[in-house]
């Protein structure tokens, strides 16, 4: 007889990667079971994992695990696509009970959810590179041509942080972050970042405040 699915609550700032992160398991909902859907809320259903998406998020040693689980027995798993040795380490010291790249395709996240669920701690290979190339799921601006990292500092921007402050919530180098920027705001036909916020407001970049939970009868 076939064990029951893993429950799972995806959570995340923005309601379209919530989305696109569930839809992405969708074909797999004999084995997973996707019962909760936040934005900017604290997880309310009984689950046995927690998957947190770090687009435009607190990362490392700032995710605050106990407020995500908020006294529940849930195992908390990194979904990113920052996959730096330093980051990693500081979300395991924090109490995350794994860490799978946004670069992997939907049967290898199921396969390390459900490793996670067995007890084993799942982290990226040491020889995964991180890259925009690979990045799965959705985000805000995507139909606008921009790329993952492209979007996530343009969110960053459309909540107020310096470009200091960007470059250390996504473990950039400042370079790096100016570099997307640039690339962004061609990208969006725009030259100053009054018009970047604006534009981003206008166009769903700000953090979402929104639960999804599956009735019931639905699970």
């Amino acid at each position: 007889m076939s064990p029951p699915p893993i429950r799972v609550a995806v959570v995340n700032d923005y309601e379209i990667v919530v989305a696109g992160v569930a839809a992405m398991l969708a074909p797999h909902r004999d084995r997973i079971s996707v019962v909760e859907l936040d934005s900017s809320l604290p997880v309310l259903s009984d689950v046995d994992v927690i998957l947190y998406d770090t687009f435009a998020a607190i990362q490392g040693d700032g995710v605050d695990l106990d407020d995500l689980v908020r006294g529940g027995d849930a195992k908390v798993i990194i979904f990113s696509w920052n996959l730096d040795e330093q980051l990693v380490r500081a979300a395991l010291e924090r109490g995350a009970a794994g860490y799978l790249s946004k670069g992997l395709d939907a049967e290898q996240v199921v396969a390390g959810i459900e490793a996670v669920q067995r007890g084993e701690t799942v982290t990226p290979p040491e020889s995964t590179e991180s890259g925009e190339r690979t990045a799965n799921g959705e985000w805000p601006g995507r139909e606008f041509g921009l790329s993952a990292r492209e979007a996530e500092v343009l969110a960053l921007i459309t909540q107020g942080l310096s470009n200091r402050e960007i470059a250390q919530r996504t473990y950039l180098s400042i370079n790096s972050v100016k570099t997307y920027i640039r690339t962004a705001y061609r990208k969006i036909a725009v030259s100053r970042r009054a018009q970047a916020v604006a534009w981003g407001i206008r166009h769903g970049f700000e953090p979402d405040r929104v639960r999804s939970v599956v009735p019931h009868s639905q699970r």
